[in-house]
């Protein structure tokens, strides 16, 4: 184990050094990197939205008005034909996918359904539909009474379609607004995803104007068969409908519903200034076709108001003067040059086929970013001083060693999210805090073994070698667990925790390199050229040597008591329940901060009471003038959840700056509590399939057992604590899942060890010798991981803080489990002595010795 050739140092040292300088570029701006030698890596990590600042928003599909356009469009058909065909039909009234061609002489069915039969056709052939899709499908439910029926798969064909094209359309958009670089991505079959980075709070309602706008503009004369106020006291006449403009009181228009121009026929469109009030005006421009149709019908009616509509809302009605040739014009009306220059925009991109709502919306300003980015570096670096100290004042200079195993950890870890383009989000950040608490578990458990095993009367490098090779199972069992658990999370996660699971897992990767490879090499050429006679002393004695604790004995009382704690958080859960936040209730988080020194929560208080917003809480986060506000969701539907971040900004926006807002609609809240709940249970699934391979059912009972206590316990503390529970929490309560099968699968580890060695020893003593053996690695990755999470937690900020409280109470109830609850269970499940095969232990010990003595320490 500690022979080395010549090409493996070369390898090793080469993966080191090639982390070191791809992580280096992180240390510099973008414009120092200008200045890098051609050969040097330039590769940075790429910030996520609540590190820079920025916009996430996931827009969705409203089926029901896609569906009522088709069904509208499918009507508009079915009438033409009919009227064109001379066959007398009426249409009464039909489901929501559904029309009904009732024909009043029987006779005349079949000539219909013979002339109707092009509806039926199927459309958009491809690989995967070779036959086509058909869209409606035909019921002939008496005689005389044909229903045309849209089918599910031309649904979905439509939705398809029109996120296709909306993709599309918001891209041609969003670019115009700015040089960011802007993100949109299908999420799904009718969703699309809109990240946009650097963009403040107070430029979100713009964003979101332009995006969920239609656009759909038309021109329209405007009649003169009755007023509009006429029209809106009795009924319109037919061929005509009532709109208004966006005024001061609205103003009502009677227009003719057919229009003269559609907005499709528009080729350009650019903001300007009226030559004669300096006010912005857009100036637009028709192709050929509707150069002449809007040319000959301002011809024919010189003298009439026409109407510009924009998504069913009059924008102007100005009278026609004279023939408008040329086919170009100007839209005036109430602009100012922001909003004039959006309409350009609007216009240029074209027309939504299909309307969205906002589902959900997180936003963070450039300012928030900056201070995450701040307190996370604080963090980490207090974090890693802390780790780094103890390590030395634990071991000495194997605490050095490991230290520099660390390091190149880190380094590592940053260079491939570096070269990966991996987002560093801001859990990212607490998963890079917690990588380097529990990077030093492997250092530990070989460091321990080492001193086992000279303890037993090894000579030096017998010890090395046997310690480096009886904990490599054990590391691998021990990481692979929270693998586990971080590949879930990134399975069924998203956004920011999505960041951390990556973080985690290349996290575990190059822990296990770093801590159990390069530590080795490096062990290696220090016996190599010191020669070293003993162990390096520590420098303080933390723990005895060796403890013989009867831990056994107190499973009398932590059975009944870990039973009461668990129970009690089954009760709490559902009489007190949790805190549950906006991820999974719905509804409005917004955090503020006073432009004052001092927040007045009273004020806040009273300006949100009076705009009737329901069920608001206001408390202060963080310093003394920021405010967090969150608005529980008491409406169904998405749209009516969005109203109400603009509410509360247009009453705290003059002497508020708005620096987060979430907005979570019941569509999404109701999907992150379904997939919040199967990952926590995919977890356990997947972790107890693992140990059960590689142990006895015995002791992956066992282990999820004592899972599912901590799982338990730490929900209960959640429900007394009343803290936030949210996507983050799901996280937290995922990682001390693997943290606590991590301690679990050390101690059983060395009980299935145990068991091959001590045949005729009974459960309960080798239970408490094994703990005994594991307890001061137990003790001192608890402690390195703790040191870590406290930085984080005083040092990480407010949006941290629930998330590591949550960690630092699972270190020790994971901690407890492993002792307390896992190895007592074994008792219960009745693992006997002998019940694990002999491998012939001893033949293998005396061999490795033999192979130990025979290590070439000059090849090292």
């Amino acid at each position: 184990m500690l022979y080395f050739s010549r090409w493996k140092i070369t390898s090793i040292m080469s993966c080191v050094l090639l982390g070191i300088m791809f992580a280096l570029p992180n240390l510099f701006s973008k414009e120092s990197l200008n200045q890098f030698p051609d050969w040097m890596p330039t590769y940075q990590m790429n910030l996520g939205l609540d590190l820079k600042g920025g916009a996430h928003l996931l827009l969705q599909v409203d089926e029901d008005k896609l569906i009522e356009e088709r069904i509208e469009n499918l009507r508009d058909d079915v009438r033409r034909i009919v009227r064109e065909n001379k066959i007398n039909a009426r249409y009464p009234k039909a489901g929501s996918k559904t029309i009904e061609v009732r024909v009043r002489n029987p006779e005349q069915t079949e000539e219909l359904k013979g002339h109707l039969a092009e509806l039926l056709q199927p459309v958009a052939a491809g690989l995967l539909t070779a036959g086509g899709i058909v869209e409606v499908e035909l019921e002939e439910v008496s005689e005389g009474v044909l229903r045309y029926s849209l089918t599910q798969a031309g649904i979905d064909r439509t939705k398809s379609a029109a996120i296709t094209q909306s993709l599309t359309v918001l891209g041609d958009r969003i670019n115009q607004l700015g040089t960011a670089e802007p993100t949109l991505q299908r999420q799904g079959s009718d969703r699309i995803l809109v990240q946009y980075p650097g963009l403040d709070a107070a430029e979100i309602p713009r964003l979101k104007a332009l995006l969920n706008a239609e656009a759909k503009l038309s021109f329209h004369m405007v009649s003169s068969e009755m007023s509009a106020e006429d029209a809106l006291a009795t009924r319109a006449p037919i061929g005509t409908e009532v709109m208004f403009e966006d005024s001061d009181p609205p103003t009502p228009y009677l227009i003719d519903s057919r229009a003269i121009v559609e907005g499709e026929s528009l080729v350009d469109a650019e903001m300007g200034f009226d030559q004669r009030t300096n006010e912005p005006i857009v100036f637009f421009r028709f192709d050929a076709k509707g150069a002449s149709r809007f040319a000959q019908v301002t011809a024919q009616n010189v003298g009439r108001p026409f109407a510009i509509v924009l998504d069913d809302e009059v924008i102007s009605a100005p009278v026609i003067r004279e023939a408008i040739p040329g086919g170009s014009g100007q839209i005036s009306g109430d602009f100012t040059v922001e909003s004039a220059n959006d309409l350009a925009i609007l216009l240029r991109a074209g027309a939504l086929p299909a309307s969205f709502d906002f589902v959900e919306e997180r936003t963070v300003g450039p300012s928030l970013g900056a201070d995450s980015i701040e307190a996370g570096k604080k963090a980490a670096i207090v974090g890693a001083i802390l780790v780094l100290v103890f390590m030395v004042v634990a071991y000495g200079l194997l605490g050095v060693v490991a230290n520099v195993a660390l390091i190149a950890n880190i380094s590592m870890l940053v260079a491939l999210l570096s070269v990966l383009g991996a987002t560093l989000t801001l859990p990212g950040i607490a998963g890079i805090v917690l990588t380097m608490g529990m990077a030093v578990d492997a250092n530990v458990l070989i460091y321990e073994r080492i001193r086992e095993e000279r303890r037993n009367g090894r000579n030096i490098i017998q010890s090395f070698d046997s310690g480096f090779r009886q904990a490599l199972a054990t590391i691998l069992d021990a990481n692979i667990t929270t693998l586990i658990a971080a590949a879930i999370l990134f399975l069924l996660g998203s956004g920011p925790i999505k960041g951390f699971a990556v973080t985690l897992a290349i996290g575990i990767v190059t822990t296990v390199f770093t801590a159990y490879t390069f530590t080795r090499l490096m062990v290696a050429l220090w016996v190599r050229y010191r020669k070293p006679t003993e162990l390096p002393a520590r420098m303080f004695g933390i723990l005895p040597e060796e403890t013989k604790l009867q831990f056994m004995r107190n499973r009398i009382a932590s059975f009944p008591l870990s039973a009461i704690g668990v129970l009690a958080s089954i009760a709490l859960f559902f009489t007190v329940s949790l805190n549950y936040g906006i991820d999974f209730k719905g509804g409005t988080l917004v955090e503020v901060q006073s432009k004052s020194e001092v927040a007045d929560l009273a004020d806040i208080r009273a300006r949100l009471g009076e705009i009737n917003l329901g069920d608001v809480q206001v408390q202060e986060f963080g310093e003394l003038n920021e405010v967090l506000i969150r608005v529980e969701s008491a409406q169904d539907s998405d749209s009516a959840v969005q109203s109400v971040e603009a509410k509360i900004r247009l009453a705290l926006e003059e002497d508020y700056e708005f620096r987060r807002i979430e907005v979570v609609g019941p569509t999404i809240s109701a999907e992150l509590a379904f997939w919040g709940t199967i990952a926590v249970i995919s977890a356990l699934g997947a972790i107890m399939a693992y140990i059960w391979l590689r142990f006895e059912w015995q002791f992956a009972l066992g282990a999820v057992g004592a899972t599912l206590h901590d799982v338990l316990i730490t929900i209960g503390m959640f429900s007394v604590l009343q803290l936030d529970f949210s996507l983050s929490s799901i996280a937290a309560i995922l990682t001390i899942v693997g943290y606590s099968l991590n301690d679990t699968v050390v101690v059983y580890d060395r009980v299935r060890e145990n068991l091959r060695k001590y045949k005729k020893m009974s459960i309960p003593d080798l239970l408490d010798l094994s703990i005994n053996q594991m307890l001061s690695r137990t003790i001192l990755t608890s402690v390195t991981t703790l040191l870590a999470l406290f930085s984080l937690y005083l040092l990480g900020g407010e949006v941290l803080s629930s998330f590591t409280f949550a960690m630092i109470f699972g270190v020790f109830i994971g901690t407890y489990s492993s002792i307390f609850i896992a190895a007592p269970l074994l008792i219960l499940f009745r693992l006997r002595p002998g019940q694990i095969a002999d491998k012939d232990s001893g033949d293998a010990e005396k061999k490795a010795t033999e192979n130990t003595q025979a290590v070439d320490l000059p090849g090292v």
